[in-house]
């Protein structure tokens, strides 16, 4: 099962790999990982998604992360109600006549062309992971030149 995880922490050096530490140390790959800055610059926000077979381990990292004297709280997603996202900028193939193509897909999902040249059109779009799957579905029909995207981002609401 996947978790979705969020530290806050004091914004210093060496915290994130402490934190990184802590999973990779039991053997936990970390699937997604998002870290920036809060309206406090002393404090940052990190989303963390891990893939957990054994709650039990998994229990215990989120206990020693907060054990760890830069940590400000932790915070398991995963079976409380929240808000997630990703940004995914992609490169596809484009001409003029793919405008309107490329628009209508954007009624389903939420998204825009933020740049284009002759061949070339790079796309932006938000959406939680299954929204971002299907979009990327949609784009393959364009040809996807390049793909970059965030980590998770999750809030609790």
């Amino acid at each position: 099962m996947k978790h979705t995880i969020s530290v806050l922490v004091e914004n210093k050096f060496g915290v994130l790999a402490r934190v990184a530490g802590l999973f990779s140390a039991r053997g936990y790959n970390i699937a997604s990982l998002a870290v920036s800055e809060t309206l406090d610059p002393e404090v940052s926000y990190m989303t963390i998604v891990v893939e957990a077979k054994d709650e039990k381990v998994l229990e215990q990292v989120n206990k020693q992360l907060n054990k760890l004297i830069d940590v400000i709280t932790v915070t398991d997603f995963t079976k409380k109600e929240h808000i997630d996202r990703e940004l995914v900028l992609a490169k596809v193939n484009y001409s003029s006549r793919d405008k309107a193509k490329l628009e209508a897909i954007f009624g389903k999902f939420v998204g825009k062309i933020i740049h284009h040249k002759a061949d070339t059109a790079i796309i932006e779009a938000v959406g939680d992971q299954d929204q971002i799957k299907a979009l990327l579905e949609e784009l393959d029909k364009f040809g996807v030149k390049e793909l970059v995207r965030t980590g998770k981002l999750a809030i609790s609401n």
